[in-house]
């Protein structure tokens, strides 16, 4: 019975790319900015090899790697969680979604306004935490939706669970995801919910996004279509617009997404458990915070030894990233980054396997170990 634990740290990128300046970067490296701080103590997955991928020079590396390892570059054109986790399942994204740095056109509001009944405040790139304190009051006051954007191709709405219910929210959202299409179909319409009051507004975990569906056949159709199971935890399922899943269940945190995988390796299934640890990227990459990042890998690690000790002979450990949010790079926003592979399974062969030149690899090699004739 072949099993596939796929686990993505969200946005744990390992160094710039080549093209990083074309998508607005300097020199962004998640890694080593974190590797200066105190908080980080990483030794499993340094003994799978980190330290010892292409590039990687700011962590000890191991004589002794226990798995396969290498770094993967990003082949379709964007820095984003739906693209990177797409490229990951195998649909290389050939053209950027859509980005809005002046706000969404009047055309695009007025229809979001006219089918939702709510008046639209804010609408412009801003930082998820600053425009619930700038307009908070205005939304409690007035009903009105904040809706806003950022450098990725989001349209997000939040408002307060007391004025706004989440699952109302979440309607407002899937009336979103119908009008942003074609020439404005952005990536993810995202439900931001938040309570408390003025000045201590505090965004809950009832986060949901709502992608566009992916623009191929993805690893997790072919699974499907050859009956095997394919489980997500976090917000797998909510990327891959529901399509290609058997069963998942949602999470609230890094801790809560790692205990579920965790319980489903106690379950006997044959084939893909997919999961997304979102808090790096969400609770600490894009808010500048070095140390918290430091400390979530930190947790993630600690964590590692019961993982690997609960794999069975046939399971298969893979551990990767969708893209970079370096916490010390000067902008809030995602950064172009390699991504980390390591892959572990009982009796592997250690080895390096360098540079890959797409996320895509990872859908080859999971479809390889099933035997399916999965092609990129």
């Amino acid at each position: 019975m072949k099993r596939v634990f796929l686990i993505v740290l969200d946005s744990f990128g390992i160094g710039p790319l080549p093209d990083c300046k074309e998508f607005g970067d300097l020199c962004p490296n998640t890694l080593k900015s974190v590797s200066g701080s105190s908080e980080l103590f990483i030794p499993n997955m340094i003994s799978l090899g980190l330290g010892n991928i292409d590039g990687v020079d700011s962590i000890e590396k191991t004589d002794t790697p226990l798995g396969v390892f290498g770094r993967c570059a990003e082949k379709s054109k964007g820095k984003d969680t739906t693209v990177g986790h797409w490229e990951i399942a195998g649909v290389v994204s050939s053209k950027s979604f859509p980005t809005y740095e002046n706000g969404f056109p009047e055309e695009v509001i007025k229809e979001f306004e006219k089918a939702t009944g709510k008046k639209v405040i804010c609408n412009k790139p801003y930082s998820g935490t600053q425009v619930i304190y700038d307009y908070g009051r205005e939304h409690l006051e007035t009903g009105a939706l904040i809706v806003y954007t950022s450098a990725d191709s989001v349209f997000q709405i939040a408002a307060h669970e007391e004025i706004v219910p989440v699952e109302r929210l979440y309607e407002y959202c899937k009336i979103a995801r119908k009008i942003l299409v074609g020439e404005h179909g952005v990536g993810r319409v995202i439900a931001r919910p938040f309570i408390g009051e003025f000045p201590n507004f505090v965004r809950t975990a009832s986060r949901r996004d709502f992608s566009l569906e992916p623009t191929g056949k993805t690893l997790l159709d072919a699974l499907f279509e050859n009956g095997y199971k394919v489980i997500s935890v976090g917000k797998i399922a909510d990327i891959f617009a529901g399509r290609g899943i058997s069963e998942g269940v949602k999470t609230h945190s890094n801790k809560e997404g790692i205990l579920k995988t965790l319980e489903y390796m106690d379950k006997d299934f044959c084939g893909l458990c997919f999961t997304n640890l979102v808090d790096f990227d969400m609770l600490f990459g894009h808010r500048n915070n070095i140390n918290g990042y430091a400390a979530a890998l930190s947790e993630f690690d600690s964590y590692l030894p019961n993982i690997m000790k609960k794999l069975q002979d046939e399971d298969l450990l893979i551990i990767t990233a969708d893209h970079g949010c370096d916490p010390g790079d000067i902008s809030t926003d995602h950064t172009r980054e390699y991504v980390p592979l390591m892959i572990y399974k009982k009796g592997i062969t250690p080895k390096n396997l360098g540079t890959l030149d797409s996320f895509a690899e990872v859908s080859s090699i999971v479809s390889d170990y099933f035997g399916l004739n999965f092609k990129v």
